[in-house]
């Protein structure tokens, strides 16, 4: 999934969650849902990128980092924003946002526990 125009964007927010392979639709429908209220919120573009060639390595690789089991994927996303400025004001507001709330008896479609993220300042932004 990819939401929002390519851009050379001043700051990035990037995350790997754990997704069970059965619930990969219902990941792929809450991030499509999301997409107005972060762009309403300022941000430029969402990636959302399944798995599909994701190598165990012999110390570290992105399962071990999300402690990933058999019967789950690991996504790799990132939001870009026009500046970090943006992105920080628009978590102040999430946090205090009702709409942020999930539906009564939602249930997401990962462990929110396992998730890695951080934010990120380009220093090289080739291509498009």
């Amino acid at each position: 999934m990819e939401e929002g125009p390519r851009s050379a964007a001043p700051y990035v927010q990037g995350f790997i969650v754990p997704v069970p392979h059965a619930r990969r639709e219902d990941y792929r429908k809450m991030a499509q849902d999301a997409w107005p209220m972060f762009e309403g919120y300022g941000a430029i573009r969402v990636i959302e990128a399944w798995g599909d060639d994701v190598p165990a390595g012999k110390i570290t690789d992105f399962a071990r980092s999300v402690e990933a089991g058999e019967e789950e994927n690991v996504v790799f996303s990132y939001i870009e924003w026009p500046s970090r400025e943006v992105c920080d004001a628009a978590a102040e507001k999430m946090q205090s946002d009702e709409s942020m709330m999930p539906p009564e008896g939602f249930v997401m479609p990962f462990d929110g526990k396992r998730m890695v993220y951080g934010g990120f300042t380009p220093i090289v932004t080739l291509g498009e």
